[in-house]
């Protein structure tokens, strides 16, 4: 049997940053193959739409929206109106983050508390929406996507995402064990070094400072920063994000899973 076979699962950042897979899209691709009903949200229209089509073409159901999940009027309308379309909502994806570097001296304020609203208030936002629904079905599973930067100095200045990614590793873990007798799990997946569109645009920026590299050479350092020696792909968070929204994972929450290839293991940046 499917693992989410009849489950009504949201996932944000439903889209990609470009052709191809985003880890948000492979979530949503993964979670319908394995029989929920994805309810996407992201900010683009047209990526959702684009995943939307991937999963209607594969027989699965997909319906998507519209919302900046910073928002608590857009994400109160987006859980109505999954809740008023299937009645319920079985499975939460926190999946949208975006990483600005720079240390405190460098970084605006500005761009402090942007990283802060999409990377962490985005995720309390949803899962505070959520869980009276989850509450009152007695089950429900919350995925937040960190980052291997909530437990380690990743190898650059990335003051505000690193502190909004280990804030929303420790809201999981307080969440999980304030909502364990009530029915509903919180974990998060810790990305490390994820192939996606979204690294092939820092590759094209790389390529065109003054950096004397080039993008194969970008892509090189990233691949060999790796104990397994290739960055990893969308479908291995998803893959990990799908164990966590199963019943597999039933005696499991206010944990964090690494899909890394060993990086934080290695301890070096």
């Amino acid at each position: 049997m499917p693992r989410l076979d009849g489950r009504v699962a949201i996932v944000t950042g439903c889209g990609s940053q470009g052709p191809g897979w985003g880890n948000g899209r492979a979530i949503s691709v993964l979670f319908a193959r394995e029989g929920a009903t994805v309810y996407g949200i992201d900010r683009d229209p047209a990526a959702a739409a684009d995943t939307r089509r991937r999963i209607e073409a594969e027989g699965g159901t997909c319906l998507t929206a519209e919302a900046d999940v910073t928002r608590r009027d857009q994400v109160e309308a987006m859980v109505a109106d999954c809740l008023a379309r299937f009645g319920r909502v079985d499975v939460l994806v926190n999946n949208v983050g975006l990483s600005l570097p720079g240390d405190p001296v460098a970084m605006s304020e500005e761009v402090w508390d942007s990283q802060i609203d999409i990377n962490l208030k985005s995720a309390f936002l949803c899962t505070k929406a959520v869980l009276p629904c989850m509450v009152a079905q007695g089950k429900g599973a919350i995925v937040s996507v960190a980052s291997t930067a909530a437990i380690r100095y990743t190898g650059k200045p990335q003051a505000a995402y690193a502190a909004a990614k280990a804030g929303l590793v420790q809201f999981s873990r307080v969440v999980a064990v304030d909502y364990a007798r009530r029915g509903v799990r919180l974990n998060c997946v810790l990305p490390g070094l994820i192939e996606t569109p979204l690294v092939e645009k820092l590759a094209e920026q790389f390529a065109s400072d003054e950096t004397g590299l080039d993008r194969d050479a970008f892509y090189n350092r990233r691949h060999a920063q790796v104990p397994m020696g290739h960055m990893g792909e969308a479908f291995d968070v998803a893959e990990a994000a799908l164990f966590l929204a199963s019943d597999a994972a039933k005696y499991v929450t206010g944990t964090e899973l690494l899909v890394d290839g060993g990086l934080c293991a290695a301890v070096r940046s």
